[in-house]
């Protein structure tokens, strides 16, 4: 696929941090950091989640989900210090969470102003916060790790029913202005009868191997590749992972239109240190450019957050679906609320319920 520079008609939705925001958000990251010493303290996570739902005024207001059908707002200005989180690591397990705990804490703040910030138990060691940089060997692998290919857009960890709502995309370091790739579908041209072929359950999405032996992953099990939320259409796709020789010539016909039709309305975003990207994932499929990795320290840097949003409806079907058995752990245990129940105030301390809720590995 070739991905055209700026191809979508749409500007993007960027807000602008405040100094006093800014100044805020990264002191409240660094006394954390002091205060707990570590995410796996479990009085850090509730901290995190009662701190970020007593923020009020500009900042809360700033941080939300995309506004607009381009499903990409872009938030600058986040403090981050290049200079003090150290190097680029060489893969992410080498990563030193001391240094990093203060951004992570900045990002899970802001993640829980519009969320439920969750870890995949099989990706990253159930990080909350993923680390995304290039490693040696991994050059030309469809995940995040990779440099030298195009990744392929594709809708984060779609291949699972409890995949992200909205994720962020925070930016520490890119000296070479490597583009994420991001299309919206409602920026798509489809007819009516693509789009009823698409809705139908006919193939499945596949874990990439990064979730392990193929042979644990449990049957798999047909998906639609478009659907129906109220505000508009959305899509769960990962044609990579996607295996479309099992379709009928009418599916993968419509398929490689809707495929044509992301590539039209691509858009490039270069992120810079300090730039976080909040994506829709139920609107907006996003990739990597190529490039050539240095593995000197200077290469890209990008943080991850997946984000649940308790009360945005998907098509009921997906409760039935195994998610090949990967499992999610949230930062607290804090229940899912009911859509219909009264949303508790700002700075209550959450209810308790079981951690782990159900759902993992990502490409950036």
């Amino acid at each position: 696929m070739q991905v055209a520079a700026d191809s979508g008609s749409r500007s993007l939705e960027t807000r602008m941090l405040s100094t006093n925001s800014r100044a805020f958000l990264h002191q409240l990251g660094t006394t954390l950091a002091a205060a707990y010493g570590s995410l796996s303290n479990p009085r850090c996570r509730q901290a995190i989640s009662v701190l970020a739902d007593s923020i009020d005024g500009e900042l809360r207001e700033v941080i939300a989900p995309p506004a607009t059908d381009g499903g990409v707002c872009l938030i600058r200005g986040i403090l981050i210090g290049e200079r003090s989180i150290g190097r680029t690591p060489p893969i992410w397990a080498a990563i030193d969470d001391t240094t990093s705990l203060p951004v992570d804490l900045q990002m899970l703040l802001l993640a829980c102003m519009i969320g439920r910030p969750f870890g995949w138990r099989g990706q990253q060691e159930g990080r909350l916060v993923n680390n995304v940089m290039p490693a040696r060997g991994h050059e030309k692998v469809q995940t995040g790790a990779s440099s030298s290919i195009l990744l392929s857009p594709h809708t984060e960890d779609s291949f699972h029913p409890h995949r992200s709502h909205v994720f962020l995309l925070g930016c520490v370091r890119n000296r070479d202005a490597v583009a994420t790739t991001v299309a919206s579908i409602r920026d798509v041209r489809l007819s009516a009868a693509d789009r009823e072929i698409l809705s139908r359950p006919t193939v499945p999405i596949l874990p990439d191997l990064t979730y392990g032996d193929p042979a644990r992953w449990g049957a798999a099990e047909a998906v639609p590749t478009l659907w129906e939320r109220a505000d508009g259409i959305c899509l769960r796709y990962d044609p990579d992972y996607t295996p479309l020789p099992g379709a009928d010539p009418e599916f993968r016909a419509a398929y490689r239109r809707l495929g044509s039709e992301l590539e039209r309305a691509t858009r490039r975003v270069v992120l810079e240190p300090g730039d976080v990207a909040i994506i829709d994932n139920d609107v907006v499929v996003h990739g990597r450019v190529p490039f050539t990795a240095r593995f000197d320290g200077t290469d890209r840097w990008l943080k991850r957050v997946n984000i649940a949003i308790p009360r945005r409806a998907r098509p009921f079907a997906e409760a039935n679906e195994n998610g090949y058995g990967q499992q999610v752990d949230y930062l607290t245990p804090e229940p899912i609320p009911d859509p219909r129940a009264t949303p508790r105030h700002r700075g209550e301390a959450p209810a308790g319920m079981p951690e782990r809720y159900g759902a993992t590995a990502s490409r950036h």
